[in-house]
């Protein structure tokens, strides 16, 4: 069994959305009990991470080693056709994920106790992001 949907998300700008429960609705509404969620963003200058939910200060150091692995504007960058932040943007987003596969059991995501989905904006402008969220298993 399998069930898809394409979720939209605004971004503020460059940090992190939260989208677990969004998500977590659409596992829920699969009707499937075991199985895998697939969350797959559809863009190249954002990301998806599963971090600790608990304390914002750990999203904030994740932004602090990303800026040091890849600053805006950095000269050497050839791409710049969006702005300074346009090919940090693209390498941040390379460094992190646009995919996660989660596990599926009791019809809910099997996440650990501090674990949240994020959707991680690299863009220092607001944005909108699609999300394509799939479930497959048993029901």
């Amino acid at each position: 069994m399998m069930h898809q949907k394409t979720l939209s998300f605004h971004t503020r700008g460059r940090g992190t959305t939260e989208v677990t429960s969004e998500v977590a609705r659409v596992v829920e509404a699969s009707g499937i009990r075991t199985g895998v969620c697939t969350v797959f963003l559809q863009h190249t200058s954002a990301s998806l991470i599963l971090c600790e939910n608990a304390d914002a200060d750990v999203r904030r150091d994740i932004e602090t080693i990303l800026a040091r692995l890849a600053p805006d504007g950095d000269p050497a960058y050839r791409h710049d056709t969006e702005g300074s932040d346009d090919m940090a943007a693209h390498a941040r987003s390379m460094l992190t994920s646009t995919s996660l596969t989660l596990p599926v059991g009791n019809g809910r995501l099997l996440l650990g106790t501090w674990q949240g989905l994020y959707l991680y904006e690299h863009r220092t402008s607001p944005h909108s992001r699609s999300i394509v969220v799939t479930v497959m298993g048993d029901a």
